[in-house]
């Protein structure tokens, strides 16, 4: 008897379900065991009633993780807001600080809504990590004081200048809490890895957990939780107090909790292969959960990269695990608030005071650092530390300002002799603050000399124009001969002529062999001698510029000699760049251009005979047999001018329009046809008196030979379905360049060299096709018989039925079909 398949859905819902009990439910409780001390803690350090930090954490895991975007992100109270609270508290109160909560939310949703939270993570990570850095050394440095027994400020400058009163009069019950839990929280990451059971608890449970039960046992005379009652305490409108005040607090709440919320949903992103965070949604359900634990009387809201990471690496796989850790936080305080008033605060301060240690990141810092970033950062901490958390990031902020405009505007200036002549050449952005060292060095150039000012600048200010235009009459007028040569664009020529502009010309700065080309196709004169050559100035860009980085390459390339892997076939147009389009280098490629991409067959006869074209013919004999590349690939392209030409000849023929197949036949090919390519050439006499093209300029016998070649493209496309581009409908001439393709790796075989070696398993033919106006490269699939797109194109819509392939397997999908 067969058993029913059970339906598809049903079959989702259950690997669903077993993958939550599996994964979720425990990593759910790992996250609750750290969320317990850890919300009481940040609570406790903001001067917060500690069930806020209780509401807080059951708030975002329940409604932040049904409707966040970042699943697997964890939220709740977190230390990034812990001073931003601090401050508050004092000033207006916990149930008006739990109004500017609210406030916040809705600003959350307003930004979350209008789809701005990208914009967020434009911020420099420098600042970023610079105000994380900063709060986590307030908040280590307040929660000092509490592990010594004592009572922290509200500034951080007031808790260092009190610190060493603090440790004449520090109690040891406190001390003795707190330094048994920093030193379980330390140790507990060093375990070694046999005891890896062991270390899967979570090192604060287990010290807050130890701490407890020390002080419980000796009997310290230590401090400990007081949760109140059940009331909540609601939020209440602020009477009294200045709008400006309270505008800069919501504010406040609202952008560090966010951009905490936001970089942690990243940093998580980063641990796992799922899905990635929808930043926007994530950033409107962190402004719900802080309107509604603004309401009930909790924390401000975001997301902590202490929790999420553990949730992560505790196997957490969907946003249950987030959501049920929530619940458990729920169920724990309200079945077992007396273990939690066991709990001494100062193994929650000491707790805190690890935390804020470890926001303050080594690894951070150096890369900050070796992004030259360091300045910013140190601005925003020295800010965050002394004046406050938006202080702190503003004065970073105009810090990574002034270091941009310094990196812009600097600029190098070399000075040396060859050829007769003092080269000065500047590099960079050229503008007022390179004025006094540019002068320095042009008035130090010995008079009467000949000069050649070499700008390969970004940008060039009136200031910087004026200074060399003033320096370059002057030594002119002594005598001397100046040249004013430009790489990159015409900065100086355009505003000497009077027309200086905003808009560059030419392409962005880099060498020539990369983006030569609207600017290097115009190539202005330069005033008072002939205009240069193009390739003459090209060469010495090369030399100057591009050489010096390449030289110990082509050194090694010169000393080993040649191994290309591939002969690459293509045509001579001039817009077609091999190394470009295939992002292949020197030494890569053997290459072959002519006029339409053609392999003319080869001759009947003995394999001494002579070909049809011995240069194409011992280009492929010496590739196959001496180099032994591995491949050989046929490229055309759009708008070839040698096929527009071959299909104007069969047009005026009538060949296209008696003979041709429609695109959708189901005609297939038989073998004789397949050796249609092998035929021999046709003699020059034979060529001459029938031409294969029409539109060709008088006088030109040799192409009309040449293009004979193509004959036998032009009868396949006549005589054949036409292959076709994966979701585009070519027009005639593109048809006709994709069938030579096809046609030229057909005459490839007839070549005995070729034919052998692709029998032996030693070679495989390929068949590119480049589609100029898109930038689209197409490699030809043998199954389906169309040129498939080696990745989806931009501009024109994907086949439904193209295989979802990368280039590779595309390639390799290429050649299943040919021998």
């Amino acid at each position: 008897m067969t058993l029913p398949t059970r339906p598809p859905k049903a079959a989702r819902t259950a690997l669903r379900a077993h993958a939550v009990v599996r994964h979720d439910l425990g990593a759910s409780l790992v996250v609750f065991l750290i969320a317990i001390p850890l919300s009481l803690g940040i609570a406790l350090a903001a001067g917060a009633p500690l069930t806020s930090g209780i509401i807080a954490a059951v708030v975002g895991g329940l409604v932040v993780g049904t409707l966040g975007g970042a699943p697997l992100q964890i939220s709740g109270p977190a230390a990034g807001l812990t001073v931003v609270v601090a401050g508050l508290v004092p000033i207006y109160g916990w149930r008006v600080t739990c109004a500017i909560t609210v406030v916040a939310g809705l600003l959350q949703i307003l930004l979350g809504l209008a789809r701005v939270a990208r914009a967020a993570l434009a911020l420099s990570p420098a600042i970023v990590h610079g105000m994380l850095a900063g709060i986590g050394i307030v908040i280590a440095i307040a929660q000092l004081h509490v592990v010594l027994g004592g009572s922290p400020q509200s500034e951080a400058l007031d808790n260092l200048h009190e610190l060493p009163g603090q440790l004449a009069a520090l109690r040891m019950p406190e001390l003795t809490v707190g330094v048994l839990t920093v030193a379980v929280l330390l140790a507990w990451p060093l375990l070694p890895k046999r005891l890896n059971a062991l270390r899967r608890v979570p090192g604060p449970l287990v010290a807050v957990a130890l701490a407890t039960a020390v002080a419980t046992l000796a009997s310290l005379d230590v401090a400990r939780v007081d949760l109140p009652g059940a009331a909540l305490a609601l939020p209440s409108v602020p009477v009294g107090f200045g709008w400006a005040g309270l505008v800069t607090a919501v504010v406040t709440v609202a952008v560090v909790g966010a951009v905490e919320s936001l970089l942690s949903a990243v940093a998580t992103d980063r641990l796992h292969h799922g899905k990635r965070s929808d930043l926007d949604r994530e950033l409107a359900a962190q402004g719900v959960g802080n309107v509604v634990s603004g309401m009930v009387g909790g924390f401000p809201i975001s997301g902590g990269a202490i929790r999420s990471t553990a949730n992560v690496r505790a196997g957490a796989t969907t946003r249950s695990a987030t959501i049920m850790h929530g619940l458990w936080v729920l169920l724990f305080v309200g079945l077992l608030g007396g273990m939690v008033e066991r709990i001494p605060l100062a193994a929650l301060a000491a707790l805190v005071m690890v935390v804020g240690m470890q926001m303050v990141n080594r690894a951070h810092i150096r890369h900050v650092h070796r992004h030259r970033e360091f300045p910013a950062y140190v601005a925003t901490v020295v800010g965050v530390v002394v004046a406050g958390v938006l202080e702190g990031v503003a004065l970073g902020v105009i810090a990574a300002v002034v270091m941009a405009l310094l990196r812009l505007s600097r600029s190098t200036v070399h000075t040396y002799e060859r050829d007769g002549a003092l080269h000065v050449e500047v590099h960079g952005a050229l503008t007022f603050l390179s004025v006094p060292r540019l002068s320095r060095v042009l008035d130090k150039l010995p008079a009467g000399e000949h000069v050649v000012l070499d700008l390969t600048v970004d940008y060039l200010d009136q200031a910087a124009f004026e200074a060399v235009h003033t320096w370059r009459n002057a030594y002119v007028a002594r005598g001397g001969q100046v040249e004013i040569e430009e790489i990159h664009d015409d900065h100086y020529g355009r505003a000497a002529d009077g027309q200086p502009g905003s808009r560059r010309i030419g392409p962005t700065p880099s060498a020539r062999w990369f983006a030569p080309w609207w600017h290097w196709q115009r190539l202005h004169p330069r005033r008072g001698r002939p205009p240069a050559h193009p390739l003459v100035a090209g060469a010495r860009e090369f030399q100057l510029r591009t050489a010096p980085l390449v030289q110990p390459f082509l050194e090694r390339l010169a000393l080993e000699g040649q191994n290309p892997a591939q002969l690459f076939i293509t045509c001579a147009d001039s817009r077609i760049v091999p190394n470009l389009i295939t992002a292949s280098g020197p030494g890569d490629l053997f290459t072959v251009r002519n006029v339409g991409n053609l392999v003319p067959p080869h001759p009947h006869g003995s394999e001494t005979h002579g070909g049809a074209d011995d240069s194409v013919g011992a280009a492929i004999e010496y590739a196959v047999s001496v180099l032994g590349v591995r491949s050989i690939t046929v490229c055309g392209h759009s708008g070839c001018g040698a096929m527009q030409a071959l299909l104007a000849g069969a047009s005026d023929r009538g060949e296209e329009s008696a003979d041709r197949v429609p695109a959708d036949s189901a005609a297939t090919t038989s073998d004789a046809d397949a050796d249609a390519g092998k035929a021999s050439r046709v003699d020059a006499e034979d060529a001459e008196a029938a031409p294969a093209a029409q539109g060709l300029p008088d006088h030109t016998p040799h192409l009309r030979r040449w293009l004979v070649n193509g004959r036998t493209s032009v009868e396949r496309y006549t005589q054949r379905p036409a292959p076709t581009l994966s979701g585009y409908a070519p027009s005639p001439v593109e048809q006709l360049c994709l069938t030579n393709v096809l046609q030229q790796l057909d005459n490839l075989l007839g070549h005995p060299v070729v034919h052998r070696a692709v029998e032996d398993g030693q070679l495989r033919l390929f068949g590119l096709y480049f589609d100029l106006a898109s930038a689209q490269m197409y490699v030809h699939d043998a199954a389906t018989g169309q040129f498939e797109p080696v990745v989806a194109p931009l501009d024109r819509p994907a086949s439904r039925n193209a295989p979802d392939a990368q280039p590779e397997e595309a390639l390799e999908a290429a050649a299943a079909g040919r021998p």
